[in-house]
């Protein structure tokens, strides 16, 4: 152990008990122990407790007082940069890193200016994409640790100060170097991509796994270590994009190719090149696997696990091909690495004699040597066991031994090997370089660090040597960085003294070095290494960094700055002098292939460098050394291996020098590659050597801690006076508090902006801090239990006088009731026996009154069956004799009867024949004519004959009278006689009648008694067999719920499948929605990057071409569609407004309409044609008629008859506008509700009752048109016949019984009306009849489809009567799907037939109108003609105003200034008083004036200037943020009004009757709406972009930095890598008011420019989630931030965002949704995080967080003070384990660029096109109103 890092004497050493201090361990290298008493001066040793509370007792050196380290505060471990810890010395570097690594997953720490990246040996989140762009535009102090940071500051280094930059990055093998290096690559690729289409950095990442598959392999170390060094420039142009690199390699180890060690592995290219042997090109390759060959089996396991060597392979191949090798040079390059196989499997025979060899020539990895590199098998054969020895005087071709050749054939292949490394590196450099001019490069060096094994040989000489440059390097650059800021804060600077390692490279590179030795030694003709090495022994023994082992005296060790090394010399001469016979090299130069003879035509320089430099570097810098190089040595030297290696190595110090430079040290945690496992002793090793340890040590001299003033007074504002605080000057507070803490001045400096503290000053401010906490903690503490107590006092007393209160009331309530019930007893007493007594006067006195009731009602009774007897007997007599009258009035009555009945037929048969003589007369016509004097005749005969018969009917009824009263006196003598007669009889008969009824009822009795015993036996029967009915009903109802619940549990089943298919198919939907809306993006990119192209290449002054537009083609934009039917987009477009999710179109139906479409096309042009015929008809007959009606008619009844035509012709015209609106309402309903399965048609019985209406009227106007041209027609032809007819009639005419004379036309006329109504009548009643039949029919088919329905429903019922109850629920359910498909096919036929029936009532319509609006304006004419000619007096006509018709004119000329005037010069603030998105109406009104004209190029041409002039304006106003909202909402509205007046009647629900007079007639704009509707696209995302880039620089410092609650947040020690929110008194911070005040003005501006509410909801939607995703990304990328008090402050400052949103009416936009996982966030950050109980409540809550940001967000949480806790290890592997079945994404971070796909809702305007007014502000003069 070095003792410069064991311990080291502390001045101001804190000697209290209960102190933690670090002591030396041989295991843990350090462990934490605890001060169980005070030390006091003088004593030998303290008294310690260790962590698992054992008592030790440490002796300490009292002449030396090297006491141990202290520890730092809990508070301060943990930290991002080690800088930031108060005692900076090795065991606190130390366990910093341990407990960042093991308990907090952190892989990357800061120590000053380097960064210490640990191997995790895992894969972690944190390299993607959206880390990267986290990273990006961030200062270094900002954000966590990360590689990504350091690139980044190189990057913004390089563009601040235009010098270039360098990446460092070293470490032991296996410690991560080159995926460091890698990820720096990807980051510098992805931040400055190309500016061209070379895709160059694609390139520099491919470069990756080539250099890995030829320069990689497996060692004991690492799986994938670099076996050689390599250094990148990455190139930059004046806007630093990458324009190309540069790659140089350092010294391969290519002993490799020919030897492995135990557990290791060759190359990975040979064995990615054996997996894919099997492959047919690779068939002449003769490879098998590679166990098979030497080369590739002397370590034993040829596999790594969890590596795929084909897949690699395929990697490779895609990688050269991405850097241009052609597919003949990869097969090439794979011929050489396979010829290296088969050249070391060659058998080789040794001779008898020892000292020759042979090798047989059938050998088959010899000709397949031979084969594949095109080369002579006969030569091969002879030279690889030959040498040629050349002298002065001849040749000798000597022959070797075994070992000879041996040794030959590996130097031959190691040398074939290396050629073709170097040419790979070549072509790749070749690929990377670039004609552009560099401005500046980034270079990454990622080479080998410090090596010590148990043999170490000239490679780990070389490596060590490039080591101990690069620490110079990095110990002079700290030391100047030092030196820079203390004289920046203008500090007294004073000398430190640091590790100089110039002696040990002297000793090394030196005149008669190490490596100058070795050169002489290999000139000489029998040099030995023995012989090096005591020159060695003999030269460099006084030197203090050159030893000589003890057991040894062929080995030499060196003192390097981390490690003393031994090197065994064995092999040192061979491989610097790297010696391939000639003759071999030779042959190969002869091969017949060309890439084998370039390898090895010319002689090389066997550098390992591949070009250099002024060469093949694409730099154009010249790189001058810092200081002048070291001299070398006088002698030629040849170029051996050493001496390239050192002339590289000089170089690349050179180019470091000329740079800035950034240090990244990797660190193996252990040896074992186990996944987070941290092992002391080796990373303590590491830190020394990679030189953490020396900046430590730097810093500590001085001053390490350093404190802003601001950040300063906001830490220990608690230590300062109240009347201090008074002071406005902060830096005047830091100095009086300072200089009041702590008394020794030389502890601190006040620097310009910083102050300086001596190590363990902090610790001391920090205990200060936390005794002032404490102190007020118990006083607040002590006042709370205080004001407890107090309030649990009155609490108690409280209840002790209620507890009184209410038992002093129970017993005063008891007492009350004892008297209360005392009462109540006598009062029953008295009560319950004055009722004993009541009750029996009742009693004897209900007995007397029973007894006196008794025999009263006996003698009643019998007085009653007396009278009852004697009235019985009158009513018998009274019912005889009234029976006995009846019978002899009935008998008269029908006598009387029949005798009238005779007469009135005999007077009816007569009348009857009389009637029929008259009618068979022609008489009868004519007295059915006669007038009203007949029939009042009539009527008079009519009324005498009925009095006559009243006068007879009155006669016969007195005789009647009569007859019966003489009739009743005969009978009531008759009566009187038998009643004497039949006296005694009656009362015997009533005897036997009664004996009779007694028999009769009790035979009665008997028969009621049987029947009521069965009546009883049958009610138990039914009563038994209800009760078994009942008990299976309840069976059967049973069954019937479990086949209800399995029902509703299918069905739940069902609808559950069903909202999943809906959600996935939403999801698709967006996704679809948001693939477009990117698309559209990258084609708006394309474009502007074809632009800029454009303009790059013709600078200054341009124009287009006069046959191209801005958009380079017309065929960009559709041409103008003329059909008046819908194509299918719109019919999509109008189902997608109706709602997605409602309406699924399958293909089917798409067919259908296409179908009907077409049928629909034919039948317009059908129309049209026989349309055209009948006008031409009606001409020619117009033409015709016209003088016949200009002779016969008067002109003023013609011009009534005309006006009353036109009168009614417009009241049809708006009748039928009516009913069209109605139908496009009822239509317009059914496509929403068609939606729904359980809607009801009204719509369609509402179109079909307007349809019957609608033909009855037409049958009545029919009907009545026909009568009037047949009357008309008649009495014409009646006026031309005139007197011809009337002897005739008049002959005809002799009318019966008339007294009136009839004119002879009226009755003609009248008998032709009846004739025609009867006719009319006729055919009705035929119509009726048929129509009656139909319906008939149609019936009876009803009835037979529902008999055979009813017929398959019951056999359908018996079969699954049959079935099991769970296929009886299946069979169900299959039935109600066919069923309800069934019905859908027939809504779905109803909706075409209805759609049919709307496009041809819409074409009648369009006719019928057109129609009436040339006949009114012929009328017009004519009338103005007539009277022009008739009027005989002079009338002054006066002009009638016209109304503005809502359309402009213009001229064609006149369009460019058009565009000029509405679009590209016009400013929003020009309309700031008139109607929202004006220029979008002008437009349109443009657009339908030429749709009027029905000139398509003049809608063309004006669409396409429009939208080209948009795009300019967006161009050149590409950051104006109200700008962009006006054309935004300019182009929805454009693009609203395109649909509105579309003529689609999807989109004309919502108009008025002025409104649709402004649709368009002509033209069917369906494709330019898609046009503007990506434009509107793209105008969104420049919108979002442009508010996110003026909120983006905001949100961290509002939402994260800035308090919004005061006192809450406290600053921490922050070390060197400052914040840069802290690097200034805050002045430049952004806060929460900034954010809302920015958004407060976006939403004026959106609201003022008209822009659609929906667009204003989806914009803060998209903001808000940006604002999430850039806090909780740098919540989950700062430790610093990941507190109680920031989840406090961010909770309080999302409430004020939700308060905004309300206010402004915007929280229905879902921005509060995209903010939840900002919100558990915090909600995290506050909870309690110690129990299970409070694991599960975490994991329970934070659902829209992902496991990993949960874990990252625990595994950040800091606590600000050390009153709080840290979040234990145990606790975060409990919520890993809750939450390991979530299906999470591994992104870890959010995407902050990722944008909503955008919707653009219908939004119709209320606004009429003739009430729009165009200001004279817009210049539009030239535009005439229509």
């Amino acid at each position: 152990m070095d003792p410069r890092y064991t311990r080291s004497p502390l001045l101001n050493w804190n000697t209290q008990q209960y102190t933690r201090v670090w002591i030396p361990d041989p295991d843990e290298v350090w462990r934490s122990a605890e001060l169980t008493k005070d030390y006091k001066e003088g004593e030998k040793s303290l008294q310690l407790r260790l962590e698992d509370e054992t008592i030790r007792e440490y002796p300490i050196d009292v002449q030396s007082n090297q006491l141990p380290f202290l520890r730092n505060p809990d508070i301060l471990v943990g930290e991002n940069d080690l800088t930031a810890l108060s005692y900076l010395h090795e065991p606190a570097v130390l366990h910093n890193l341990k407990v960042r690594f093991l308990e907090s997953n952190h892989i990357y720490t800061y120590c000053g200016i380097v960064l210490v990246a640990i191997n995790p040996y895992e894969q972690l989140p944190i390299y993607g994409q959206d880390v990267i762009y986290a990273y990006s535009g961030q200062n270094m102090g900002d954000m966590d640790p990360h590689i990504f940071a350091v690139a980044e500051e190189a990057y913004k280094q390089m563009a601040r100060d235009e010098k270039n930059q360098s990446i460092i990055v070293s470490g032991e093998s296996g410690a991560g170097k080159t995926v460091s290096a890698k990820y720096a690559m990807r980051y510098f690729a992805t931040v400055g991509g190309s500016a061209s289409e070379t895709n160059i950095e694609e390139k520099v990442l491919a470069s990756s796994p080539i250099m890995e598959a030829i320069g990689n392999a497996k060692t004991t170390r690492n799986d994938n270590s670099s076996r050689f060094g390599k250094y990148i420039q990455i190139g930059f142009d004046k806007r630093y994009h990458i324009i190309g690199a540069n790659m140089r390699t350092y010294l391969l180890e290519k002993s490799r190719v020919v030897f492995q060690a135990d557990d290791e592995r060759n190359y990975h290219i040979f064995y990615q090149l054996c997996a894919a042997a099997s492959l047919p090109e690779f068939k002449e390759l003769a490879l098998t696997c590679a166990e098979d060959f030497f080369y590739t089996s002397q370590g034993g396991d040829t596999s790594i696990e969890g590596v795929d060597d084909a897949e690699d392979f395929e990697k490779t191949r895609q990688a050269f091909t991405l850097l241009g090798v052609r597919e003949s040079h990869q097969i090439s390059i794979f011929k050489i690495i396979a010829s290296i196989l088969h050249l070391g499997s060659v058998e080789i025979q040794a001779e008898r004699d020892g000292d020759s060899c042979s090798i047989s020539p059938q050998d088959e990895h010899l000709s397949n040597f031979c084969r594949l590199l095109g080369v002579e098998h006969s030569q091969m054969e002879h030279w690889l066991c030959h040498r040629k020895l050349v002298t002065t005087s001849e040749t000798y071709v000597k022959t070797m031994s075994l070992q000879q050749v041996v040794n030959a054939r590996n130097a031959l292949a190691k040398h074939i090997y290396a050629q073709l490394f170097n040419w790979i590196v070549e072509h790749i450099n070749k690929a990377l370089h670039t004609s552009l001019k560099q401005h500046s490069f980034i270079g990454v060096l990622d080479i080998y660090g410090f090596e010590t094994f148990e043999v170490n040989s000239f490679e780990q000489f070389c490596i060590n040597f490039a080591n101990e440059k690069l620490q110079q390097q990095f110990n002079s650059h700290v030391f100047k960085l030092e030196q820079e800021e203390y004289m920046k804060e203008q500090i007294p600077w004073t000398l430190i003294d640091f590790y100089d390692n110039q002696p040990c490279i002297d000793l090394i590179e030196a005149k008669l070095g190490i490596l100058d030795l070795l050169d002489e030694e290999c000139k000489v003709p029998k040099g030995t290494d023995q012989n090096w090495v005591q020159k060695l022994y003999d030269r460099h023994s006084s030197s203090q960094h050159f030893q000589k082992p003890r057991m040894s005296s062929t080995s030499f060790i060196v003192v390097h700055f981390a490690d003393k090394v031994e090197y065994l010399s064995d092999g040192f001469l061979e491989k610097n002098r790297d010696t391939v016979y000639e003759e071999q090299i030779n042959i190969l130069k002869a091969s017949k292939f060309p890439l084998v003879s370039d390898l090895f035509r010319d002689d090389k320089d066997a550098i390992s460098a591949t070009t250099p430099a002024g060469k093949g570097s694409s730099s154009k810098i010249n790189i001058r050394s810092a200081k002048p190089p070291m001299k070398a040595s006088n002698k030629d030297h040849k170029k051996t291996v050493g001496h390239q290696f050192r002339n590289s190595l000089n170089r690349l110090m050179e180019t470091l020098n000329a740079t800035t430079p950034h240090y990244v040290r990797c660190i193996k945690p252990n040896d074992d590659k186990l996944p987070f496992y941290f092992d002391p002793k080796r990373a303590v090793q590491q830190l020394r050597a990679c030189g953490v340890l020396e900046t430590i040590r730097i810093s500590a001299a001085g001053y390490p801690s350093r404190w802003t003033y601001h950040d300063f007074f906001n830490r220990y504002r608690v230590l300062v006076k109240k009347r201090e605080l008074a002071n406005t000057d902060k830096k005047a507070i830091c100095k009086s508090v300072l200089e009041s803490l702590i008394r020794d001045p030389d502890k601190f400096q006040f620097g310009r902006t910083k102050i300086f503290f001596r190590a363990g000053q902090v610790a001391y401010l920090e205990k200060l801090r936390a005794d002032k906490f404490r102190a007020a903690t118990i006083m607040i503490q002590k006042t709370v239990r205080g004001w407890l107590q107090k309030v649990k006092y009155h609490r108690l007393k409280k209840a002790t006088i209620t507890l009184q209160r209410y038992c002093r009331g129970y017993l005063a309530r008891r007492l009350a009731e004892h008297l209360r019930r005392t009462h109540a007893a006598v009062v029953f007493q008295k009560q319950y026996r004055m009722l004993r007594a009541q009750r029996a006067y009742q009693r004897f006195r209900r007995a007397a009154v029973i007894i006196q009731a008794f025999a009263r009602a006996m003698f009643v009774r019998r007085v009653y069956r007396q009278v009852l007897m004697e009235h019985k007997a009158t009513i018998i007599q009274k019912h005889a004799r009234g029976w006995m009258a009846r019978r002899c009035f009935q008998r008269l009555r029908h006598a009387a009867i029949v005798i009238q009945c005779a007469f009135r037929r005999l007077k009816a048969k007569q009348q009857l024949k009389a009637l029929k003589i008259e009618a068979r007369s022609a008489e009868h016509l004519k007295r059915l004519n006669v007038g009203m004097e007949n029939k009042v005749v009539q009527l008079q005969r009519k009324i005498d004959e009925q009095n006559k018969e009243i006068k007879t009917l009155s006669e016969k009824l007195s005789t009647i009278t009569t007859t019966h009263a003489t009739e009743v006196e005969k009978l009531n003598r008759e009566l009187a006689c038998y009643q004497q007669n039949q006296g005694a009889e009656v009362s015997l008969q009533l005897q036997e009648e009664v004996q009779s009824l007694r028999t009769e009822l009790q035979r009665a009795h008997s028969e009621r008694q049987v029947l009521e015993d069965a009546h009883s036996r049958e009610r138990d029967e039914l009563k038994k067999r209800v009760a078994d009915l009942k008990q299976e009903n309840a069976l059967l109802k049973d069954e019937k719920e479990q086949l209800n619940n399995q029902i509703l549990c299918q069905s739940k089943d069902e609808f559950a499948q069903n909202s999943m298919k809906e959600n996935l198919l939403m999801k698709e939907l967006e996704e679809e929605r948001s693939r477009y809306q990117n698309l559209v993006k990258e084609y708006s990119q394309l474009e502007q990057r074809y632009d800029n192209l454009r303009d790059e290449q013709t600078p200054g002054h341009r124009r287009n071409p006069s046959n191209q537009s801005s958009l380079e083609s017309d065929s960009n934009y559709p041409s103008v569609s003329t059909s008046e039917v819908g194509d299918t987009e719109d019919t999509l477009q109008q189902v997608e407004e109706i709602g997605v999710e409602k309406a699924a179109m399958d293909m089917t139906v798409f067919l259908k309409l296409q179908k009907r479409v077409r049928e629909l096309e034919q039948e317009r042009k059908k129309l049209q044609v026989q349309l055209e015929k009948r006008e031409q008809q009606e001409s020619k007959k117009g033409q015709m008629e016209q003088p016949k009606n200009d002779i016969g008619l008067d002109q003023d009844s013609d011009l009534a008859y005309n006006s009353l035509k036109r009168q009614e012709l417009e009241s049809e015209n708006k009748k039928l506008k009516n009913d069209l609106n109605e139908l496009r309402k009822a239509v317009a309903d059914q496509a929403t509700q068609n939606n729904f399965p359980h809607s009801s048609p009204d719509g369609y019985s509402l179109l079909l009752n307007q349809l019957k209406l609608a033909n009855e009227e037409l049958e009545v106007r029919k009907e009545e048109v026909l009568i009037l041209r047949t009357q008309i027609v008649n009495a014409d032809q009646h006026r031309l016949a005139g007197k011809s007819t009337e002897p005739n009639i008049n002959a005809r005419t002799s009318w019966p019984n008339s007294e009136k004379h009839v004119d002879q036309e009226d009755a003609i006329e009248a008998y032709h009306g009846v004739c025609q109504t009867n006719r009319l009548l006729e055919a009705q009643l035929q119509a009726q009849s048929l129509e009656h039949e139909e319906e008939v029919e149609n019936l009876k088919a009803q009835l037979e489809a529902l008999k055979e329905e009813m017929d398959k429903q019951q056999q359908t019922f018996c079969q699954t009567l049959l079935l099991s109850p769970e296929a009886q629920v299946d069979f169900g359910v299959q039935q109600e799907i066919s069923r309800l498909t069934n019905e859908n096919l027939d809504l779905k036929e109803l909706v075409e037939k209805l759609e049919k029936n709307e496009r041809k009532l819409k074409k009648q319509l369009k006719i019928y109108m057109k129609k009436a609006q040339d006949l009114e304006a012929a009328q017009a004419l004519a009338q103005s003609d007539r009277r022009h000619h008739e009027l005989t007096r002079q009338v002054t006509v006066q002009r009638k105003e016209k109304d503005f018709q809502g359309m402009l004119e213009y001229h064609k000329e006149d369009e460019a200034a058009l565009i000029r005037n509405l679009v590209t010069d016009l400013k929003p603030q020009m309309l700031s008083g008139t109607v929202p998105c004006l220029p979008a109406y002008i437009l349109y009104m443009c657009i339908r004036h030429a749709d009027y004209t029905n000139d398509d190029l003049k809608v063309h041409s004006l669409l396409t200037s429009t939208i080209n002039g948009i795009k300019k304006v967006l161009k050149k106003h590409n950051d104006d943020f109200e700008m962009t909202t006006f054309w935004l909402s300019n182009t929805c509205r454009l693009l609203h009004c395109l649909k509105q007046y579309s003529g689609d009647e999807g989109f004309m629900t919502q108009n008025t009757a002025k409104q649709n007079e402004h649709c368009l007639k002509n033209f069917d704009l369906t494709e330019y709406r898609q046009v503007l509707s990506d434009l509107s696209i793209q105008i969104y995302q420049q919108l979002i972009k442009i508010a996110e880039g003026l909120l983006q620089p905001m949100i961290v410092s509002a939402m994260l930095e800035n308090e919004s609650i005061q006192g809450l947040s406290g600053v921490k020690p922050t070390g060197y890598r400052k914040r840069s929110s802290s690097m200034v008194d805050g002045d430049n911070s952004y806060c929460l008011e900034a954010i809302i005040h920015q958004m407060n003005s976006f939403h004026t501006v959106m609201c003022d420019q008209g822009l659609d509410p929906e667009i204003i909801l989806q914009v803060f939607k998209q903001l808000f989630y940006m604002i999430n995703a850039v806090t909780l990304n740098n919540l989950l990328l700062r430790k610093d931030v990941c507190s109680w008090s920031t989840g406090m402050q961010l909770r309080y400052n999302i409430s004020q965002l939700e308060e905004w949103l309300r206010g402004r009416n915007l929280h229905q936009s879902g921005a509060v949704q995209t903010m939840e996982p900002l919100i558990q966030a915090a909600q995290l950050l506050q909870l309690k995080k110690k129990t299970r109980e409070d694991a599960e409540a975490i994991c329970s809550l934070c659902t829209s967080l992902s496991t990993q940001q949960i874990v990252k967000i625990l595994n950040l949480y800091t606590p600000l003070n050390e009153f709080e806790e840290r979040v234990t290890v145990s606790f975060i592997r409990t919520i890993q384990a809750q939450l390991q079945d979530r299906n999470d994404p591994q992104q870890l971070l959010l995407d902050f660029k990722h944008m909503f796909p955008v919707l653009f809702p219908f939004n119709p305007s209320s606004l009429t096109m003739d009430s729009i007014h165009i200001p004279a502000c817009l210049n539009l003069e030239f535009l005439n109103e229509v």
